[in-house]
């Protein structure tokens, strides 16, 4: 059974887990994140990013995941999830800055609470368990949000993080974007189980499989998640069911493995387009109030990117310096020779 709130016309099943005012905001937060993932690609095809992983259509599992976070809690994502670093306080700027190489951008400011985006496929979750541990000794009431996709199931780290999650009742909610694709991998080749969503059971903690593209959906079962969480009651896995528009990275074909019908299938689910068509039948959205999104998303994505390549670049010296309190002999060496090959050409 998959939970779902908005269907993809825009039509209630059930009753709506916020306002409209509520919806508006989140409306406002995907149109950013779509603005900045289509300037992301842009800028990587211009030779501007080093890399990029696109997350078009996967606007909804990120932002209504996330809307329903405390700002004080942890957020622990991957290299994908950039829509969710941002509506948890990272600033756009620097997730732009992590893309050309910048060292800057695995640094957030020390009031977010959001760790850079892991590269290491699962490895990340362990982090997530670590901090929502903490937490809990604290006595903050906080609690940690990981988000992985599919792929990362088949990983180690993933039944390290869960297990060890049920085992002393740790306070994290684990969402997987199952958006289908581990790369050219899908879903049904990687496991044998019916749903993402079952192998919770092993783990002894609920799991919940919800309309990936219903930002209603995703929101209550990540605010139900956190509130138990919070409430000393261990984790819970929720499975997104969604789908990756684009490639799995700029030095992807998704051509060679998927077929185009199944993409304008799930483009006739897009998750921003649910969400405009419900707020238009209760008459808060109009062409007007798009256009400003429009203007508002294109201004601060041209902000983030103009601050961004404005970083001063490190000096040879500096690669080496926030390594170690005190660099080791062969690492001494290695930037003295660094330093004087920059000096000297």
């Amino acid at each position: 059974m998959m939970l779902q709130i908005l269907t993809p016309s825009g039509e209630l099943l059930a009753d709506p887990p916020m306002g409209l005012d509520d919806a508006v905001r989140l409306y406002r937060a995907m149109t950013f994140a779509r603005r900045y993932d289509r300037k992301g690609s842009a800028l990587q095809k211009q030779g501007r990013l080093a890399t990029y992983a696109p997350f078009e259509g996967q606007e909804a599992a990120q932002i209504g995941s996330v809307a329903a976070l405390r700002p004080d809690d942890w957020l622990v994502a991957t290299y994908r999830d950039a829509a969710a670093m941002w509506m948890q306080g990272y600033p756009m700027e620097l997730l732009f800055a992590g893309r050309t190489g910048h060292e800057q951008g695995g640094a957030p400011p020390k009031s977010v609470n959001v760790m850079p985006p892991s590269i290491t496929v699962g490895a990340h979750m362990v982090h997530a368990v670590g901090l929502a541990w903490a937490e809990r000794y604290r006595g903050s009431g906080r609690v940690a949000l990981t988000l992985f996709g599919d792929g990362a199931t088949s990983e180690g780290d993933f039944h390290e993080a869960m297990n060890f999650a049920g085992v002393y009742t740790i306070g994290c909610v684990f969402l997987c974007q199952n958006n289908g694709w581990a790369i050219s991998l899908p879903t049904e080749r990687q496991t044998r189980a019916k749903a993402i969503a079952d192998k919770a059971v092993g783990y002894g903690m609920p799991g919940v499989r919800v309309d990936g593209n219903d930002v209603f959906a995703v929101y209550q079962a990540t605010k139900e998640a956190a509130t138990r969480a919070r409430s000393g009651e261990g984790p819970t896995l929720i499975e997104a069911v969604t789908y990756r528009i684009g490639p799995h990275s700029s030095a992807d074909d998704p051509s060679r493995y998927r077929a185009a019908e199944l993409t304008e299938e799930w483009r006739r689910r897009d998750p921003i387009e649910r969400l405009r068509r419900y707020l238009e039948a209760q008459e808060r959205w109009t062409v007007a109030l798009q256009d400003e999104f429009e203007r508002e998303a294109a201004a601060e994505v041209d902000r983030a990117v103009a601050a961004a390549e404005a970083l001063p670049a490190f000096s040879a010296g500096e690669t080496f310096d926030a390594m170690f309190a005190e660099l080791p002999p062969h690492l001494a060496e290695q930037r003295a020779w660094a330093t004087m090959s920059r000096e000297d050409g």
